[in-house]
């Protein structure tokens, strides 16, 4: 067409921030053919009663959710023995960080976390507009505390524990946590993001709960994607002191969490027993795949999580040859391999690609 607008046409282009010209720009993937065992997803299907309770919702598409998430936030409120102004909803774990760093970010104001860790946190804070302070892991894949406290600055407004760490599992435990949060002033909030809470089995790993209900500079960040199996449909928490959470909640974006969304939290509080035994045989199978890579000669992290971290130089190498057997995993190129717990069967397969690859070396 002789007037189509071609790239040589354009002479100018719409200014754009330059935070997000720096970010890269997130492809596509692969088609996800084959296990997956890449994303820290349950490898259970939804139950029926929280299926039929999605169904339902459904049926009031063309109307808008509840904009305050009212009902759900009272449930989640009850549950977790807390009022309701304790606790803010939002768009999986994901967007209640989001909500966090739009409410603590000035110009110049910085966050600390350890690196590596959740991937979305870099690009949070970038959008954002927070200088980063990544420090990094210990040796052993958990936080540097000693290192992330002497970062604090006065410009520190926000500090991220992941408890336990994504992708390694490890976690901090009682003692070193309540040491480091002496140490962090008492206007710079500090989030525990306790995503993989209902897998920790180690008795020493506290319940960020009881931490900030003594501390008004903490709150908890929990997500029921994982344990409860709602990925799809995005639904996380932040809870803390009330004034904490009432400025979390004017970030939120409107109707974030939706209709069948807030359904299928409520259906799954109700079933939280049957949830919590489908949980336990994931712990069960985390320890056994664990002991099987350590016989083979691998480097695992003791992971308090649903995934595993395979220490390894070789971590393209070995996702390729997962892929080529039909598993997606998580490769972190030069670090390590994070899989995800799935099924007996799709874990023995990559018991059996891992015990392969090393015999081939």
């Amino acid at each position: 067409m002789s007037d189509a607008i071609t790239a040589e046409d354009t002479m100018t282009t719409p200014r754009m921030r330059a935070a997000i010209d720096a970010l890269p720009e997130r492809k596509a993937g692969p088609p996800r053919v084959g296990q997956r065992m890449a994303a820290n997803e349950s490898p259970e299907g939804p139950l029926p009663s929280v299926l039929a309770a999605v169904h339902r919702a459904a049926t009031e598409l063309n109307y808008y959710p509840d904009y305050h998430c009212t009902e759900v936030t009272g449930e989640i409120a009850r549950w977790l023995g807390v009022g309701p102004d304790n606790v803010v909803v939002g768009a999986g774990a994901v967007g209640v960080t989001q909500m966090v760093f739009s409410a603590v970010s000035e110009p110049g104001s910085e966050v600390i976390y350890p690196w590596r860790s959740f991937e979305a946190y870099p690009t949070i804070a970038a959008l954002a507009e927070m200088r980063p302070v990544a420090v990094p892991l210990r040796e052993d894949g958990g936080h540097d505390l000693d290192e992330m406290a002497a970062a604090i600055t006065p410009n520190t407004r926000l500090i991220l524990v992941c408890n336990p760490n994504n992708p390694t599992g490890v976690p901090v435990h009682a003692d070193e946590l309540s040491a480091f949060l002496d140490r962090v002033p008492a206007d710079c909030l500090v989030l525990l993001d306790e995503a993989y809470r209902e897998y920790v089995r180690d008795p020493d790993v506290p319940d960020g709960l009881y931490v900030a209900a003594g501390r008004p500079n903490v709150a908890v960040l929990r997500t029921f994607s994982k344990a409860y199996g709602l990925a799809a449909l995005r639904v996380g928490y932040l809870a803390g002191d009330e004034r904490v959470v009432s400025a979390v909640r004017k970030a939120r974006l409107g109707f974030a969490v939706n209709g069948p969304a807030q359904a299928a939290v409520i259906a799954s509080l109700a079933a939280e027993d049957e949830l919590l035994g489908r949980v336990e045989h994931t712990v069960k199978e985390r320890d056994r795949v664990r002991s099987a890579l350590l016989e083979q000669g691998w480097r695992v992290a003791r992971s308090e999580a649903n995934f595993l971290w395979l220490r390894t130089p070789e971590a393209v190498g070995l996702a390729e040859a997962c892929a080529a057997g039909g598993l997606l995993v998580r490769a972190f190129d030069g670090e390590g391999v994070r899989m995800s717990i799935a099924t007996p069967h799709a874990n023995d397969a990559f018991l059996g690609i891992c015990a392969a690859y090393r015999d081939a070396r």
